[in-house]
């Protein structure tokens, strides 16, 4: 039970920061600020990575990775489960700003790589690419932040599984209360 609460816990800023860009485009003030990560560049007469990926989903994902990891820390310093959860991670020991900006770049950037070889499988923006689409986001997120956190296999395994899972049981649920038109 340990390594699957330390799996949600770690894991929580990149998971969140990969839900931003959906949130962000409601945001009022930045509703506007949709310019496209590839600036509408194409390769091979295909979009490099299509009108979904944008500089306002990438930032806000940073900021929400960062905002995340910060409250992390002040939990980790004032909580004891906080730091019993966190097992071997010192989050008094790291920078909030430098994790959580790993995760969150690293979780979107991840999707948009992914995205990148969707658009030249010929896969349509929004059609589903099992098992791309589920882990794209927790590779690109766990192999940014090992730059400055290790963790074992067993951790980056447990990790992989548990946010590949929840990404499957989000995106049903989603399915079921007909946000989502596709349940994967």
């Amino acid at each position: 039970m340990g390594d699957i609460l330390f799996a949600l816990w770690f894991f929580l800023p990149a998971g969140l920061a990969n839900t931003a860009p959906v949130a962000a485009k409601h945001i009022p003030y930045l509703k506007d600020f949709k310019t496209p990560l590839d600036f509408g560049k194409h390769w091979r007469n295909k979009r490099i990575l299509g009108d979904n990926k944008t500089w306002r989903g990438l930032l806000f994902g940073i900021v929400i990775g960062v905002v995340v990891v910060w409250i992390q820390q002040l939990c980790y310093s004032n909580f004891h489960w906080a730091q019993q959860i966190s097992q071997d991670v010192d989050y008094n020991a790291l920078n909030p700003i430098i994790l959580g900006s790993l995760f969150g770049a690293g979780a979107l950037l991840g999707d948009a790589i992914e995205s990148f070889f969707k658009r030249q499988a010929h896969v349509a923006p929004g059609e589903s690419w099992f098992p791309f689409d589920q882990s794209d986001y927790i590779l690109g997120a766990l192999l940014a932040s090992s730059l400055i956190v290790t963790l074992s296999l067993q951790q980056y395994v447990v990790i992989f599984v548990i946010w590949f899972c929840m990404h499957l049981l989000s995106v049903y649920v989603g399915y079921i209360l007909g946000v989502r038109d596709k349940p994967i």
